[in-house]
Formats: structure tokens, C-alpha cells, sequence
């Protein structure tokens, strides 16, 4: 399934929702770049979300290590630009996908600014809960899975009713359809067996977290408890 756009009213241009598009496609060109020279891994190492590396100068920094303190400061940029990186076409592409339909209708809802608030603090989160779960995990972990399921959790909170175009690919043909929003809760979570397809050459030595999916849960649930306390 593929979604196109929902049945929502967009009276104002998503321009944070432009913006964010640009940056994720951005950061990807720069990783394709990479991976021709051979230096992607390095990359994706500095800048990708090492839990062990974390808990264990955190440790350290509490019991009174100045050195482990510097450490812990200097990879806090990474909670956030982790969230921008991806390890397959087929992982970025659906992202993105969810990213443009969902995105764009809780951006007009809530105003600019506060999308942007929601969707950085989504990213902070999801980071700082994969280094809770899984602390002695020592591969880089990247993507905004975790971002793309809040973004759903506060749709469908605001719009349980609402209705998605959807292309259905059976074979060669592809069929319009038009499906109800809370069905995207459930393939979100199925079309992400299919993220090796197009890999980089990262793919098998980026972190794939057992606690992924569990920490997209708290995503969706973060996104609708977010919803429910704006419209209070």
C-alpha cells in the first residue's frame, strides 16, 4: 500500500513539512556521496546513535569523570542527526512517504513551529528510549521510524475518521483505493520488513534494535497524548 494524500483540508502550505523533506534527502545524497569514497561507516559511527557509547560515558561522567562528561556533550548532536540518516532506499522512501501524507496535515493543525517542536522532540525521544532499552547495544542505530510513528499516533488521534488515497501495486497494475487512516497503524509496522531493499553498505552493521518496534509503540503513543493535551 502505498498512501497518497488524506481528505483533510490543508489550508496553509506545510513549509516545515517541505523543509524537513529536503534536509532527510539532503543528509542521504551526502551518504550515497560517502559510500562511493568509502567513508560512510566512519560517518554513520560519529554520527549515528551508539547506546553503549552513551550509557557508558554517562556512568562515568556521574561518578565524577570530567573526561566521560566531555564525551556525553560532545555526541549529543547525534540524538538529533541520527534521525536523519538511513541505511536503505526503501527505508528513507517510506519515511518520507508517511512523512508527506501524515505530516503534513498535523503541521496545518497545530501551526509551524509547533511541528517542528514536535517532530525534534519525537527524535530526542525515540533516541534517548533506544539507549535506555537496549544500553550495551554497540552498533549505531539511525532513521526516523520512531519520529514517523509519532507523527501517526498524533494523526490518528485528531482524525480517527479520516480517509487515505492509496495506490494498491498488484503486479504491474496499480489500483486507486481509498482506506480508512487507523488501517496505516498496522502496515506501518509490516512495511518495514521490507527496509533492506536498496540497502547502503552500512545495512548489516547498523544497530537493528530489538526494542525498535517497542520504541515506535511509545512513539505512537507520545504523538497522541501530544494531540490530545494541544486540543485541551
Amino acid at each position: 500500500m502505498i498512501p497518497i494524500t488524506d481528505n483533510v483540508l490543508n489550508r496553509r502550505k506545510p513549509i516545515v513539512t517541505y523543509y524537513l523533506i529536503g534536509i532527510n534527502i539532503v543528509f542521504f545524497l551526502w551518504e550515497l556521496k560517502l559510500e562511493l569514497s568509502d567513508q560512510l561507516q566512519d560517518f554513520i559511527n560519529s554520527w549515528g546513535i551508539i547506546p553503549a557509547l552513551f550509557s557508558d560515558a554517562l556512568t562515568h561522567a556521574l561518578g565524577g569523570n570530567a573526561a566521560a562528561g566531555i564525551v556525553v556533550l560532545i555526541h549529543l548532536p547525534s540524538l538529533l542527526i541520527g534521525i536523519f540518516l538511513y541505511s536503505s532506499f526503501s527505508q528513507i522512501l517510506g519515511n518520507l512517504i508517511f512523512l508527506w501524507v501524515f505530516g503534513k496535515t498535523i503541521e496545518n493543525t497545530i501551526g509551524h513551529c509547533r511541528f517542528l517542536g514536535f517532530y525534534l522532540i519525537a527524535g530526542i525521544l525515540s533516541s534517548l528510549l533506544q539507549i535506555l532499552m537496549e544500553p550495551s547495544l554497540t552498533a549505531p542505530i539511525i532513521g526516523s521510524n520512531g519520529v514517523i510513528a509519532s507523527i501517526l499516533g498524533a494523526y490518528i488521534s485528531a482524525f480517527p475518521k479520516a480517509k487515505i488515497d492509496t495506490i494498491l501495486p498488484i503486479v504491474i497494475v496499480f489500483i486507486p483505493v481509498e482506506l480508512p487512516a487507523f488501517i496505516y497503524l498496522f502496515w506501518w509496522f509490516v512495511q518495514q520488513l521490507f527496509y533492506s531493499i536498496g540497502s547502503l553498505d552500512v545495512y548489516s552493521s547498523v544497530g537493528q534494535s530489538g526494542s525498535s518496534y517497542l520504541v515506535q509503540v511509545v512513539g505512537l503513543l507520545f504523538g497522541a497524548a501530544f494531540m490530545r493535551f494541544l486540543r485541551r
